[in-house]
């Protein structure tokens, strides 16, 4: 029986393997095979497909469950901005969704990550803690965690372990590509690497209220 169940899987592989995908380039402007397909997830926890397009070489997508998504787990739907009770043209939405800040510390400084998550809450700013505790092994399809894309504004906690934690960078590499504002939360006399020194700082270790206030204005604005 197992040997049977082993062979079937293995012929279930190769027929995934040789299945031709097609998917739609919108750079093309027509229907190509896609090239090196993945199982992907998007943001709210549906299946889909992510390739290259064999004509033009850029990204193509397609939805749908494949046998390949039964190998992974299904992610729960990441929302990084609860806009339940407000229509979603409203000035109230759009100020909201301006406002989702995504939160990046060291392992260290999670606890610090959580409380100042908490107070922004609060007063009405969604956020997104990365303390890199949980490993993030979805394969999105947008090739980046949701919430990178979703939050509009970045925090990033920074002490002295900070500048030599990956996925801290790899945070900020990913929110100046996207041009998208940066603030430091400064925990003790640490200088920000060069490639943030030009963003605003907010002394958080000797007066967190001030500080606090000072940032709750700029991630309003």
């Amino acid at each position: 029986m197992a040997e049977h169940d082993s062979f079937q899987n293995m012929h279930n592989d190769e027929l995934e393997e040789e299945a031709i995908v097609e998917a739609y380039c919108f750079n093309c402007r027509a229907k190509h095979e896609m090239l090196n397909p993945t199982p992907v997830w998007t943001s709210q926890g549906r299946p889909g497909t992510r390739g290259d397009c064999a004509n033009c070489g850029g990204i193509v997508y397609i939805m749908g469950y494949t046998p390949a998504h039964d190998r992974l787990a299904q992610p729960e739907a990441i929302n990084v901005v609860d806009n339940r009770g407000l229509k979603r043209d409203s000035r109230a939405a759009k100020i909201k969704i301006e406002a989702a800040t995504y939160i990046v510390s060291a392992a260290t400084d999670s606890d610090f990550a959580e409380k100042l998550s908490h107070d922004l809450n609060t007063f009405g700013i969604s956020t997104w803690v990365d303390n890199g505790e949980q490993a993030d092994n979805i394969n999105w399809a947008g090739e980046v965690h949701p919430a990178l894309d979703q939050c509009k504004k970045l925090v990033v906690v920074m002490s002295e372990f900070t500048p030599k934690t990956a996925h801290v960078i790899e945070a900020w590499e990913y929110f100046k590509r996207k041009r998208k504002p940066i603030f430091i939360a400064m925990l003790g006399n640490v200088e920000p690497p060069d490639a943030l020194r030009r963003c605003p700082r907010f002394e958080m270790s000797t007066d967190y209220k001030s500080g606090f206030r000072q940032l709750v204005q700029e991630l309003s604005q």
